[in-house]
């Protein structure tokens, strides 16, 4: 099970991710223990507040790991927009009993990128992996220097070129099946009513246009489909969903239950909560209001977090961003450790049958 990520973990496994809370430090630990890569999730945090999760992980675990950072926000959203939108939610408001006056946001559309960076640089990490678009070269260059191997998220050619050309060590090719936010370089609303592009159809399209080593993610629930893309191309597969439902994950129990609840049978990709495409299980929030949010990313996240804590607070799945990838079906309640075996241990068996069938064909 080689990959490119040999120096840090033992299988071609990477733990996504998930800003919010579920990519918390026992959750990456124990993945990283099990011969896995383990990512904790610097969105949403302060800088001070990713690095006290950075020392806690280092607590828990001597193996490598990474951090993810959210490229600074540079598109200018319509106020109007999001003036009408609060308008809408105003019933929301109401029923949770909590403002809908925007957060203290101010200085937060970069999510606190410069300083997170500094930290990274003056005490590296393994490994870090960038969404929402592509670091300067220098950056690069410098994480480079400082021993950190660099990702960059790519959801289609263009984006994975940009990658290459920017210095970045490997790609994270993201597929339209991935939950929770679609890391797109540019958030394009016209591309709204366009299906985006399938995690195997673009791990081959990407694997013909760049070097890179190519970490693949979306939707990925069993050992067989990370071999699978591993005979495409891939060289490690990225999976966030499948890790939500485990013990140390940081999600919340009504959204762990909510994977495999017959309420909510599918997923749907939505501006509802945040502002930015994401895919998550359908429920009445994004039903309701899902057709009206505009692109307006960060602001609308900002303005819907106290009515998402508050659904949250009152047991209510309905008024939740309850991220999810298409297979989200089959997740499976395991520790986490055990799930990296399980996956690993399926991994071997698909790779044994089809290197069984490979001889026959040839016999």
């Amino acid at each position: 099970m080689s990959s490119p990520l040999n120096g840090l973990a033992r299988y071609p496994i990477v733990q996504a991710p998930m800003a919010g809370g579920a990519s918390c430090p026992p959750l990456a630990a124990a993945v990283c223990e099990a011969g896995a890569l383990g990512f904790l999730a610097g969105g949403y945090k302060t800088a001070d507040g990713m690095y006290q999760e950075v020392k806690r992980l280092r607590a828990l675990t001597r193996r490598p790991f990474g951090v993810n950072l959210f490229m600074p926000q540079t598109g200018h959203a319509d106020p109007a927009a999001i003036e009408t939108y609060r308008g809408q939610l105003a019933g929301e408001g109401t029923w949770y009993d909590v403002s809908l006056a925007e957060e203290d946001t101010a200085g937060t559309s970069d999510d606190g990128y410069d300083a997170k960076l500094a930290i990274l640089l003056e005490d590296p990490v393994p490994a870090v992996s960038f969404t929402f678009g592509c670091p300067a070269p220098q950056t690069l260059a410098a994480l480079r220097r400082a021993g950190t191997y660099t990702i960059v998220t790519a959801t289609s050619v263009d984006e994975a070129r940009a990658a290459e050309a920017a210095g970045a060590d490997a790609v994270c090719v993201q597929g339209v099946e991935a939950g929770g936010h679609q890391g797109t370089h540019r958030d394009d609303p016209q591309a709204d009513a366009t299906a985006g592009v399938g995690l195997l159809a673009l791990v081959a399209q990407v694997r013909e246009a760049v070097g890179l080593p190519i970490i693949a993610a979306g939707g990925l629930m069993r050992g067989s489909q990370i071999a699978a893309l591993l005979a495409a191309g891939a060289e490690a597969a990225q999976l966030g969903t499948a890790f939500l439902p485990c013990p140390e994950s940081g999600a919340h129990p009504l959204h762990k239950k909510a994977l495999t609840d017959p309420l909510f049978p599918h997923t749907e990709l939505t501006r509802a909560f945040s502002g930015r495409p994401a895919r998550g299980l359908v429920n009445r929030f994004m039903r309701e209001h899902g057709p009206y949010a505009p692109a307006a990313y960060p602001q609308v996240h900002h303005i819907t977090a106290g009515l998402r804590k508050a659904a949250a607070a009152a047991g209510d799945p309905q008024g939740m961003a309850l991220w999810a990838g298409q297979g989200h079906r089959l997740a499976r309640a395991l520790p986490a450790g055990q799930l990296v075996e399980v996956l690993a241990a399926e991994i071997a068996e698909a790779q044994s049958a089809l290197n069984d069938m490979q001889k026959r064909s040839t016999s």
